[in-house]
């Protein structure tokens, strides 16, 4: 178990702290949401909790297959929508493998990657496409 504190800071700012680490992350409110937007939005956390954990299981698969993929990169861009209430409708997730990949290294990665834990807890309401490049151009767009 992990436990993290919160603290409302005012003006839409909250600071969480890490309990193992104490490392400190501040949250403000995106502009569009009557914030400042000076720092990451609580959704903008969302998909980055999804970016480096798809990023992290890349990683498990490189190690169990050999690869070397320092300077993998993961974009995520976050949609919302607002009807019938504001929500993240989709998080579109391109990967980009800098090194060689054969398809069937491909489909392996996008294995891992499907099965993260913050991929596996993100309700079905959210759209999440999935793009896998690797340096060769072999793509493999995945499904949700």
């Amino acid at each position: 178990m992990v436990e993290i504190t919160l603290t409302y800071e005012g003006d839409l700012r909250t600071k969480a702290v890490h309990g193992p680490s104490a490392t400190e992350l501040i949250t403000d409110a995106p502009v569009d949401n009557h914030g400042k937007g000076e720092s990451f939005s609580p959704t903008d956390l969302l998909a980055t909790a999804l970016g480096s954990c798809m990023l992290t299981y890349v990683g498990l698969a490189a190690n169990k297959h050999g690869w070397d993929v320092r300077g993998t990169s993961v974009k995520v861009r976050k949609e919302m929508v607002a009807d019938p209430i504001r929500r993240v409708g989709r998080l579109k997730v391109d990967i980009y493998i800098p090194i060689e990949l054969t398809n069937s290294d491909l489909a392996i990665v996008e294995q891992y990657v499907t099965t993260c834990p913050v991929k596996q807890s993100i309700s079905e309401r959210i759209d999440v496409p999935l793009t896998i490049t690797c340096k060769e151009s072999f793509t493999l767009p995945g499904s949700r």
